[in-house]
């Protein structure tokens, strides 16, 4: 599989704190992979480092063969990567649609995006219903719903996705999970996933990374991860992991 997203060697973290170590992964065009670990393994700050809200202290970050090394979030948006952080992050007095066409803001593509928005309503028909709604009278669910809306608006080629079935119900988690895999079958856009239920994460991802302590401790095919002993014990035996 061709590579799309490359990391190799990547140190980042806050001030004079140290919180990833010498990360090197991969994401293959159209692959669904998971990043799975315990609370404070670095899991979110792996994701922004790729989206550049964070910066990376050394190594290389390459999307489609360019560095995104340096270069500010906004301009990594325009190279095609998507980030939904944990938390949702909503603009919570703009209405849906105003939300979702801010993520389309570096988008010219007038008929490109009018087609994206009926595709979003599409995936997300709640978000039809409520259009005119603002955000942040939304439900928890309807606001994940939407901010996962707003990162495909910019029509990426990698989503990365924090914690998307945070503090939802099991029906919303399967909704947008549904929705998930329709998007990458139909688009064969890639993403990258940091998700609490383990089970889940590894059901839907070709291959895994597990994170201890800010480094990859292991990696391998989703399969073989849910059979290592260590895993299981750690994390399969609960239904959600927290990041």
């Amino acid at each position: 599989m061709t590579a799309l997203l490359t990391l190799s060697n990547v140190a980042a973290g806050y001030g004079p704190i140290a919180v990833l170590h010498d990360i090197s992964l991969t994401v293959g065009e159209g692959e669904i992979v998971a990043v799975l670990g315990a609370n404070g393994a670095g899991k979110s700050t792996l994701l922004r480092t790729i989206s550049g809200v964070v910066a990376a202290r050394r190594g290389t970050i390459r999307f489609q063969g360019r560095s995104l090394v340096g270069m500010a979030g906004a301009r990594v948006v325009g190279e095609g990567v998507s980030h939904v952080p944990e938390g949702r992050e909503v603009f919570a007095a703009l209405t849906v649609r105003e939300n979702l066409m801010m993520g389309a803001y570096r988008r010219h593509d007038r008929d490109g995006i009018a087609r994206d928005l009926a595709e979003a309503y599409d995936y997300f028909p709640v978000l039809r219903e409520r259009q005119d709604q603002v955000a942040g009278l939304l439900s928890g669910g309807q606001q994940q719903m939407l901010a996962i809306a707003r990162a495909i608006m910019a029509r990426p080629r990698l989503l990365l996705l924090d914690e998307p079935s945070l503090g939802l119900s099991p029906l919303l988690t399967r909704e947008i999970w549904n929705m998930l895999t329709r998007f990458n079958r139909e688009r064969g856009t890639a993403v990258l996933l940091v998700e609490q239920n383990v089970n889940l994460a590894l059901k839907i991802a070709a291959r895994a990374y597990v994170m201890e302590l800010g480094r990859i401790a292991l990696e391998g095919p989703s399969a073989e991860i849910a059979d290592r002993p260590e895993v299981r014990e750690a994390y399969l035996g609960r239904s959600s992991l927290h990041a």
